[in-house]
């Protein structure tokens, strides 16, 4: 559920981000000091509430609905934006209908945006605060220099998770070629690649603020976070009780809706894995079965990769493999195998460095 939220929040936001013109027009009705409720979508429901008002029909300019919002009632606009449809509008939703806000602007975004699907944008003419409502929730639009410091904040924090995830990682790697991981060792990884990319989808979140300010921010943190996803994936098909193309990613969804707490909860998260949550579970002997590693492996088909494992089972036993049982893998072949050999060879030899 943390994870459809997010989703719909960022599509709220990167709405209004800056150089749209939509945000233009806002940031224009803020500096005149007049306040307006913009009505976006859902037109046919959104109809049965309005009362009074004029019909417009014309193409949305941010010009346009910044003169237009000066009048008084609601503007109306289509879900893409592209038309203004009524203006002057007075909205009338059930008056039954909870909300938590004070101002009768506000009150009426919020059960608009209760009793409809459309994004309802309100903005107070005393406080010069843009609020935004989606199914009775509200978001603020902050202004961009608070956001873009916060964004920065969060891409230090994401350089920092990244830095000791890796670190995690080599212990890994060093570990599964000496054959000495523990369900620890592995809950450990899952936390910390985890928490990479909680902090990415909240860089992701202030990119889609920042708008056409936020490309910078975007850049870095795609650097940054190169490879996180996949590496998690592979992580996971790895250490799974019990693999399979459909409990990847169950597992992954489980994670990912994970509380803080409950993701830094060792024996939770070795739950998930498929582990039992015993006290001594996090001892307990386990071994690798080599996706991760081979997929670092150039150019090697995903495809071979599946029956390397489904041959040889382990990562252990796949590099103490000779040349000539590599060869005998479906699809390898001896040009290949040279190649899987020099591969785990050299991935073992940096795992120690």
């Amino acid at each position: 559920m943390e994870a459809k939220s997010e989703v719909k929040v960022a599509d709220v936001l990167r709405r209004v981000a800056p150089g749209t013109e939509l945000r233009e027009a806002l940031d224009s009705i803020i500096s005149a000091d007049t306040g307006a409720l913009i009505v976006i979508g859902d037109v046919e429901r959104v109809a049965t509430l309005c009362d009074g008002g004029f019909t417009l029909g014309v193409p949305f300019t941010h010009q346009r609905l910044f003169e237009l919002a000066k009048m008084d009632g609601a503007i109306l606009l289509d879900e893409d934006c592209a038309t203004i449809l009524k203006v002057n509008v007075h909205l009338v939703p059930d008056a039954s209908l909870p909300t938590v806000e004070t101002g009768m602007r506000h009150r009426t975004a919020e059960r608009v945006s209760r009793q409809t699907s459309a994004l309802v944008v309100s903005v107070s003419q005393r406080r010069n605060v843009v609020s935004l409502y989606r199914a009775g929730r509200r978001v603020t639009v902050e202004d961009v220099t608070v956001v873009l410091a916060k964004a920065n904040q969060a891409l230090q924090t994401l350089q920092r998770y990244r830095l000791r995830l890796d670190e995690v990682v080599d212990r890994l790697t060093l570990l599964e070629f000496e054959d000495a991981v523990t369900v620890g060792d592995v809950v450990t990884a899952v936390q910390r690649s985890e928490l990479v990319q909680r902090v990415a989808r909240e860089v992701a979140r202030y990119v889609d603020q920042l708008g056409s300010e936020g490309r910078l921010v975007a850049m870095q943190a795609e650097e940054v976070t190169a490879n996180v996803s996949d590496e998690h994936t592979l992580l996971l098909r790895d250490y799974l009780v019990t693999p399979g193309p459909r409990l990847t990613p169950a597992a992954r969804l489980s994670l990912s809706e994970m509380t803080q707490d409950q993701a830094l909860d060792n024996l939770a998260v070795a739950a998930v894995l498929g582990y039992p949550a015993t006290a001594d579970v996090l001892e307990h002997h386990v071994r690798a079965r080599g996706y991760r590693v081979l997929r670092r492996i150039p150019s090697l088909p995903g495809s071979v990769v599946n029956r390397l494992v489904d041959r040889f089972s382990a990562l252990v036993v796949l590099a103490r493999a000779t040349e000539e049982q590599l060869d005998e893998v479906d699809g390898v072949g001896a040009r290949r195998a040279r190649v899987i050999a020099e591969g785990l060879r050299r991935l073992r030899g940096s795992a120690t460095r």
